[in-house]
């Protein structure tokens, strides 16, 4: 890949490869869309289902019948992704929709998230497993606040690249001048959020230009198309390269004849390889012992055993000792566990109408465990507009981003989130209602208060 920087901008735009270069196995791109109201995310999508000959004849149909119902000449693409009719009489995206489409490189699975700022915390959801943010700009606006609130959600997430489709150019005239202006500020932001991959590029969603096909009108552009980007960025993470984590769902204890001796602790890796003969720890009690087999379930019922295991397989661990382990413990690498403690501290991203205050008490869950916890201290709030820290002191309302402070009843065993994205989020839960108040991610225990907002 080769890399070329805009006009005084503080991080770099990379260019990915051009088409026909050559290509990878089939492999999985999750990715996450986010967007200002208007800005042309719906039609971005569509087009891009369109113009990859993902959408079946039936649903197109569907779109050109509604299209003339309303007077339109040609068929509105948006009507693709806006699919619940509340969504289709108001025009907008008001709730996470996953896209499903396929190249003969690469499938994907697009989170399409909504525009509108109260609906900031469907775009938690959407990126947080997400490893490419498709961020989309109306040429004629630029930069807006929900662009860096978009922004401080995909840095917060650890989204490890990002995309910005400066939509609508068309109507700026294709100016470059302007393209590149909006280039800088946006990267500008990004850094301050850790994003150092940013890949920008032109289009005009309603016309297709520079979304699959390249466009004739823009001659001052030599990067790739928006499709060809999405097919060459990296994906994946090695998981021999990150240490085990295995939340344990449920412990099996089959009570059949001939089964009465077995005991497996039932689980999806979130990172990780692990093997027989392996030394692990369970946390967070801090028990070591070693892993003495590891089963699948086939489809057909029965069961075989493999002789190495990496994420995100489920699967079933046979321990050699004894010990006491129930659901909400975690299995760990022996020489790499994760952090055990009764307190952290994290960013959280507030998704309840109900605010986070200074000493509520609230249930706190990681991975598989929840425990009862306390709001310590809320220590600040991002201020979107001026992106700095200021204080809260009415709490977190929602879509708020901010820092916390928590005590917890029990022991819980979490890893620093920009390390282990999947064992170290959490959630702040209600404890009367149970409805979810925030997501939350985990700092290291050595990081100061501040740093990474």
């Amino acid at each position: 890949m080769t890399s070329t920087a805009t006009p005084d901008s503080e991080a770099t735009v990379t260019t990915a490869p051009a088409a026909g270069a050559p290509t990878r196995r089939h492999d999985l791109l999750r990715l996450a869309t986010a967007g200002s109201v208007d800005d042309g995310k719906s039609t971005l999508v569509g087009r891009l289902l369109y113009d990859t000959k993902s959408v079946l004849a039936d649903q197109l149909d569907a779109v050109e019948r509604v299209s003339k119902e309303r007077g339109l000449d040609a068929a509105d693409l948006a009507l693709l992704t806006d699919g619940l009719r509340a969504e289709r009489e108001q025009g907008i995206t008001i709730d996470v929709a996953y896209r499903y489409f396929s190249t003969a490189t690469r499938s994907y699975v697009l989170a399409d998230t909504p525009g509108h700022v109260q609906y900031t915390r469907n775009m938690v959801t959407g990126a947080s497993t997400a490893e490419l943010a498709l961020i989309l700009i109306d040429a004629r606006h630029g930069v807006v606040e929900q662009t860096r609130r978009h922004l401080a959600v995909t840095g917060l997430l650890g989204v490890r690249h990002v995309a910005v489709a400066v939509n609508k150019m068309d109507l700026v005239d294709w100016d470059q001048a302007r393209y590149d202006e909006i280039v800088t500020e946006f990267t500008r932001h990004a850094t301050r959020f850790g994003i150092e991959d940013v890949v920008a590029v032109p289009v005009s969603a309603l016309f297709g230009d520079n979304i699959v096909a390249r466009s004739d009108r823009a001659t001052w552009y030599a990067g790739p198309t928006l499709l060809e980007h999405l097919e060459s960025v990296p994906v994946g993470t090695d998981p021999s390269a990150q240490p085990l984590r295995v939340p344990v769902q449920y412990v099996i204890r089959p009570q059949k004849d001939g089964h009465r001796d077995y005991r497996g602790y039932a689980g999806r890796l979130s990172s990780g390889v692990v093997r027989p003969g392996d030394e692990v720890v369970v946390l967070p009690a801090g028990a070591r012992t070693t892993v003495a087999g590891i089963d699948r379930a086939r489809s057909d019922g029965t069961v075989e055993e493999l002789a190495v295991a990496f994420a995100p397989q489920s699967v079933v661990l046979r321990l050699t000792d004894d010990i006491d382990i129930s659901r909400g413990d975690l299995i760990a690498a022996a020489d790499e566990p994760s952090l055990t403690t009764r307190s952290l501290a994290g960013t959280v991203a507030v998704v309840n109408e109900r605010p986070v205050r200074q000493r509520d008490r609230v249930l706190l869950r990681v991975g598989t465990r929840t425990v009862r916890a306390i709001v310590e201290d809320v220590v600040d709030q991002l201020d979107i507009e001026t992106m700095e820290q200021r204080t809260a002191p009415d709490g977190l309302a929602l879509n708020a981003i901010g820092r916390v402070r928590i005590r917890l009843a029990e022991d819980v065993a979490i890893d620093d989130y920009r390390q282990l994205r999947r064992t170290g989020a959490f959630l702040l839960i209600d404890e009367n209602d149970g409805s979810t108040l925030a997501a939350g991610m985990a700092d290291a225990p050595d990081r100061s208060i501040g740093e990474g907002i």
